[in-house]
């Protein structure tokens, strides 16, 4: 039988000692880029959209997390932005505004910051690459289970029990405790609207 259990930073695929498995959930945030956020294009002019005025582009890549465990919870957030531009004539310094907002339950934005990267153009080079960070704290107490909900999911159940074919996750409470104790670090570019809606409909 699969269950789950509720743990800190902590190991997942565990053997229970009934041979299950147990998959651990983390109380840490999981680190995520949003849709349309993992990436910029930059124009010259500006405000021009066509191709031929593509100056810079650049995207997010390689975003890793490590997580401190304990009364708060620090998650922080490493990742690449790799770019490209077209004219390599001279060299040029670009810097990119980004964005680490904690999102609990999927939708709520529980604090946001606001970073910069910056990357280096040699001169004749056409691309440049940059490491930045992010990080957050997360109470842990907002971001661990219930008992009372940890002891539906983790019930040992036998078949012929009367609960046997029920699914924990499928109940109310648990799914609501669930989204209640879920956090993410969610890292992406600081866009404009008119740069979100370049991404969203290119």
């Amino acid at each position: 039988m699969l269950a789950l259990a509720l743990a800190g930073c902590s190991r997942r695929g565990e053997i229970d000692p009934t041979g299950g498995i147990v998959t651990v959930r983390s109380a840490c945030p999981v680190a995520a880029i949003p849709t349309y956020t993992g990436d910029v294009t930059l124009f010259s002019p500006a405000q021009s959209r066509d191709a031929s005025a593509i100056d810079v582009v650049a995207n997010i890549t390689d975003l890793r997390s490590t997580c401190s465990d304990g009364a708060q919870l620090y998650t922080q957030a490493t990742f690449v932005v790799n770019a490209r531009r077209i004219d390599a004539s001279t060299a040029r310094q670009v810097t990119l505004p980004y964005f680490s907002a904690i999102v609990r339950g999927g939708s709520a934005v529980v604090a946001k910051r606001i970073g910069q990267v910056t990357l280096n153009f040699a001169a004749g080079e056409t691309r440049a690459s940059a490491t930045a960070t992010a990080g957050s704290y997360v109470d842990k107490a907002s971001a661990t289970l219930p008992p009372e909900i940890q002891q539906k999911i983790t019930q040992k159940r036998k078949a012929g029990d009367a609960d046997a074919a029920i699914d924990p996750f499928a109940q109310p409470d648990v799914k609501a405790a669930l989204q209640r104790t879920s956090f993410e670090l969610l890292v992406g570019f600081n866009l404009t609207q008119d740069q979100l809606k370049y991404n969203a409909t290119r």
